[in-house]
């Protein structure tokens, strides 16, 4: 069974030669989460999520989708105080990296009129967001500021199940009351996103252990 890595592992990682071996690894995989969830966005036929929550908060403040992903995922991380969370330098790039990408995709990335060019745009989001996470797990450098949520509450007894399940749903609740886009691609990625990781993470990872409970960037 993989253990998750120790203190001196992770400190081994962060720091000289071995960052920057891993570095744009990381990046690259959090480009591709990003760009991910941009093409469920133009596609307008759903998304993760999280991302209805971000684009429901979007909607109510004018705030761009990619931005609010930013503003959520900073707000996550306050909660890895009390549930004594350690983030790593990925943890902090998953926040600012991401959002960006979204912002700046869409700026270049049209709405297709015709159902049958939106359909592709949809179904390749969370491909992408799967070799992504591959990628930005794979480098073990922190888990995704949401994933810690998760994990810090299995920790003190919660079934991981149940605590990601009530996250999500939290999440997708709030996000479609605020007029967060829910429909074919929410159901496309809940039902998706955890066995393309499963897949793509052997292929990916840098031969090393990643965060437990950990399912995608998020």
């Amino acid at each position: 069974m993989t253990q998750a890595p120790g203190r001196a592992e992770r400190r081994a990682r962060s720091t000289g030669p071995e960052l920057r071996r891993r570095l744009p690894r990381l990046l690259l995989g959090l480009g591709l989460c990003g760009l991910g969830i941009a093409l469920m966005v133009a596609a307008e036929l759903g998304l993760g999520p999280w991302d209805v929550l971000h684009q429901g908060l979007s909607n109510l403040t004018g705030v761009p989708i990619g931005t609010m992903s930013i503003a959520v995922g900073a707000g996550v991380l306050l909660l890895w105080i009390p549930l004594l969370e350690r983030p790593g330098i990925g943890t902090v790039l998953n926040v600012l990296v991401i959002g960006v990408v979204i912002d700046l995709a869409l700026l270049v990335l049209p709405t297709p009129e015709l159902l049958a060019a939106r359909i592709p745009m949809m179904l390749a989001g969370p491909l992408l967001f799967a070799i992504g996470s591959g990628f930005y797990l794979g480098v073990g450098l922190g888990s995704g500021p949401r994933d810690g949520v998760m994990t810090g509450l299995a920790r003190r007894g919660w079934p991981v199940g149940v605590a990601r399940a009530t996250i999500e749903f939290t999440a997708l609740g709030l996000g479609w009351v605020l007029g967060g886009t829910v429909g074919a691609g929410t159901v496309v990625f809940a039902v998706t996103i955890g066995p393309l990781v499963h897949v793509c993470l052997p292929w990916l990872a840098m031969g090393t252990p990643t965060p437990p409970g950990a399912r995608s960037a998020r």
